[in-house]
């Protein structure tokens, strides 16, 4: 989990050392701030994948950091915690209308805080486990193809090389890279039959006239996003 980085907003410190060191321990990377302004400053420089948020801060309130972050739809993928002193169920139900994900009252139990941090965790872990590119969707834990919400019925090569472009999308890949990848071997025989492999792809895959793997004339081929 040390790639998943948790922002803990919390002009508590004994709170904020808390939350700290029982994340740390869990293994999550985590940053605290005692206030909004210091915590905005180093949202603009990185962006964390979880915020724990206090509603009641000095000079920058909770509701006001929420508004800023949600205004924004780069933001969507970042997941949001109140944690709050005020249980008031009118007070969640503003977080959640403001765009938080959870809400914490205080005090609060330590292993509900790590529940609900995995919760939010394993919900990122999965979403990035996945590969979408048009209505073509790749599952990385699977190792499986779907189109729209069926499954795609690929030989062994056909997978090979969707999988690879895929993986590599945006970048052209040689068709020498390619018979090495399918064949181990880049001799012109094998460099010619990915010509009706991608063919064979294209009927599979493609919805319309508008392939979703482009050929570069004399170098190879790509899916771009």
């Amino acid at each position: 989990m040390e790639n998943y980085l948790i922002y803990s907003v919390e002009d508590d410190e004994d709170i904020a050392y808390i939350i700290r060191a029982t994340l740390t321990k869990q293994g999550y990377n985590v940053m605290t701030f005692s206030d909004g302004e210091s915590f905005l400053e180093a949202f603009k420089i990185k962006k964390p994948n979880l915020i724990l948020l206090d509603m009641m801060l000095p000079s920058i309130q909770g509701k006001e950091i929420l508004k800023i972050i949600r205004s924004d739809h780069d933001n969507d993928d970042i997941q949001i915690i109140i944690v709050s002193a005020n249980s008031m169920t009118i007070d969640k139900i503003d977080g959640l209308d403001l765009g938080a994900d959870d809400y914490i009252a205080k005090p609060f139990d330590l292993l509900e805080l790590i529940s609900r941090v995995n919760a939010k965790a394993r919900r990122y872990i999965n979403s990035n486990r996945l590969i979408k590119v048009k209505d073509i969707t790749y599952n990385l834990t699977n190792d499986y193809f779907t189109k729209g919400n069926e499954a795609l019925n690929l030989t062994s090569f056909e997978h090979k090389l969707l999988k690879l472009l895929i993986l590599n999308k945006n970048k052209v890949i040689s068709k020498k890279e390619i018979a090495k990848e399918l064949y181990d071997d880049e001799t012109k025989e094998n460099i010619k039959s990915i010509i009706m492999i991608i063919k064979s792809l294209r009927n599979k895959i493609d919805s319309d006239d508008n392939s979703l793997i482009k050929s570069q004339y004399g170098v190879g081929y790509v899916i771009n996003e």
